[in-house]
């Protein structure tokens, strides 16, 4: 029985309009790198330190000194621009999907390869609040702030499983748009669920050994109904 769900979330529970890429890449480029669309691909969803630094290396810049943190300055002035200008919202469906969770008693956790600085404003300018209460939004939020590396690191869903006290990591599903958060749910022992909301079609998505694929998180509480024993 599943009693934890811990969710991505740009491209998994909230749609910025693929605001994360195109500040990845511009950020990256302006330092003099080139971004192939296979490695974009393949370092999105991981600590946004660590894919400018990896972007940076592929691109032909060697990323030393201060050109990772000006790029992730960068990074992060581009994204704040993007989000005054074209504000992200919820992913259709996920709110409910999330509020139907909470009622059965499964607790909920997002998590992300933004930093505080990133991912807590983006949830205030949503309205999404963090807590045990009913009418809270989520029961937890772990950042890149708080685990030693991210995806594809288990770090951030086990860490999501302390906050919300489950210890067992088969009461534990794990849903994202992207390979890495596949990897990151399969490296922590955990149902590895890819959702279609991001960048990534089903069949992208079903090159990474997963357990299920969905079109989106609408669907977890669907699938949580076949995995409930008889």
């Amino acid at each position: 029985m599943i009693n934890l769900a811990v969710f991505d979330m740009a491209g998994t529970t909230i749609d910025d309009g693929g605001a994360v890429y195109r500040a990845l890449r511009s950020a990256v480029e302006e330092r003099g790198a080139s971004v192939a669309d296979a490695d974009l691909q393949t370092w999105m969803g991981t600590d946004k330190v660590e894919a400018i630094t990896q972007l940076l290396r592929l691109g032909g810049v060697e990323p030393e000194g201060s050109v990772v943190s000006e790029a992730f300055t960068r990074f992060r002035e581009i994204l704040r621009d993007t989000y005054r200008e074209a504000p992200p919202v919820a992913i259709d469906g996920v709110v409910d999907a999330i509020r139907m969770l909470r009622e059965r008693g499964v607790r909920v956790a997002l998590t992300t390869g933004f930093d505080d600085a990133v991912a807590l404003p983006l949830l205030d300018a949503l309205g999404w609040t963090i807590g045990p209460d009913t009418t809270d939004t989520v029961d937890a939020v772990v950042t890149t702030s708080d685990v030693p590396a991210g995806r594809p690191a288990p770090y951030m869903i086990h860490r999501a499983m302390e906050r919300t006290g489950v210890v067992d990591v088969r009461e534990v599903l794990a849903a994202g748009d992207t390979l890495v958060d596949i990897r990151a749910a399969r490296n922590a022992g955990v149902v590895a669920v890819g959702v279609c909301t991001g960048a990534l079609s089903r069949e992208d998505l079903e090159t990474e050994p997963h357990d299920h694929v969905l079109d989106g998180v609408r669907d977890v509480p669907a699938l949580l109904d076949t995995m409930v024993p008889a």
